[in-house]
């Protein structure tokens, strides 16, 4: 620098940011200085881009050193350093992306059974050869940990493509995300609202689900935000609603059944199961005791034009598998009939949707 340009800067030394009370020079505004008693151009690099002070600063600048160098007047170009254009931020990519069909599971109300109806389901798909998965978003009762025998599980992250996803608990090749995983029985009654579906949002698009054929969403027994929100996260290809044959339980179906034909969400129901249909001792294999009234669900479905994909009847390794980690399904051939007899009809439903 000559003693000329130095001679600039000294001035400029003595022109101060208003934001942080600093001197244009000693905070490296001033980059850059040429002046050869003819002209000059200062160039200047301002900490922030679009500072609110920067034409005021380039004002001050023309006039003291026009003041101090009546030789340069109007012979003074300041310029202010182009920033490099920010690097383009990546976009994330929801981990549902590769999955071939999402399902919700839901019922009308609680007590019918409708967890025991997923985890059974998804270990029918997966003996039939399909990867499967689970998204527990039942956050106010959350089971999938205990049916699957993964309540001890705790969710780690792993960093692919620059993004970060949660490691589902893996079980017989099912893959199994939980609000329960991340907070105690004991608390889930108190998640309400936005942090609810916050929670299940990333779960539902964090989760390492690596290209499922099918996902299982559990959702909460009613309707409310968490289904909104699941419907309004990803395209759901279908709706499955469980219910028992009583009456009171058919009527919070058909509000169930409802909110998925609403205008703006538009989610086919493949059909109604009815679960908990009749009872058969073991010691009486050819008798049926309907304990909940008969044909309640199968009824509503034909009233509504929805399928009937099958009933469940009661049976004591059902309730047993849930509470030992083992659906059912996979030690009892009696159940495993009832539901591969479903799963074929929803495979079916859905493949004639891809063609």
């Amino acid at each position: 620098m000559t003693e000329y340009e130095n001679r600039i800067k000294s001035v400029l030394g003595g022109i101060v940011h208003p934001e942080t009370g600093e001197d244009i020079v000693s905070s490296g505004i001033v980059e850059h200085i040429t002046a050869n008693g003819q002209d000059a151009v200062i160039t200047l690099a301002f900490r922030k881009r679009r500072d609110p002070f920067a034409n005021s600063i380039k004002r001050q600048v023309t006039a003291a050193v026009t003041e101090a160098f009546p030789e340069l007047a109007g012979k003074i170009a300041v310029t202010e350093k182009e920033e490099a254009p920010a690097p383009p931020v990546k976009e994330k990519v929801s981990s549902t992306a590769g999955i071939r069909h999402i399902l919700a599971i839901a019922s009308g109300k609680g007590g019918v059974g409708k967890s025991t109806v997923t985890a059974n389901l998804a270990v029918t798909l997966r003996d039939m050869g399909y990867s499967v998965g689970i998204l527990d978003a039942d956050i106010y009762g959350p089971s999938m940990p205990k049916m699957f025998g993964v309540e001890g599980y705790t969710p780690q992250a792993i960093l692919r493509d620059e993004q970060e996803y949660i490691l589902p608990a893996e079980t017989g090749g099912i893959k199994i995300a939980s609000i329960g995983f991340f907070i105690s029985p004991d608390d889930a009654l108190i998640w309400r609202g936005p942090m609810a579906t916050t929670a299940l949002k990333q779960l539902l698009h964090q989760t390492l689900w690596e290209g499922l054929d099918y996902l299982l969403i559990d959702l909460p027994p009613g309707t409310g935000d968490v289904h909104l929100s699941v419907v309004g996260e990803v395209k759901v290809n279908g709706a499955i609603v469980v219910s028992t044959p009583q009456q009171v339980a058919v009527a919070d179906v058909r509000r169930g059944v409802n909110m998925f034909r609403a205008e703006g969400i538009d989610v086919p129901v493949l059909g109604i199961i009815e679960n908990m249909a009749w009872f058969t001792p073991a010691e009486l294999p050819n008798n049926r005791y309907y304990l909940f009234g008969k044909g309640g669900a199968r009824n509503m479905a034909r009233t509504e034009g929805i399928d009937f994909l099958g009933d469940i009847p009661i049976v004591q390794s059902v309730m047993e598998g849930g509470e030992n980690g083992t659906p059912a399904v996979s030690i009892h051939p009696e159940v495993k009939k009832y539901y591969r007899e479903i799963a074929d009809k929803i495979v079916e439903k859905l493949e004639k949707t891809d063609r």
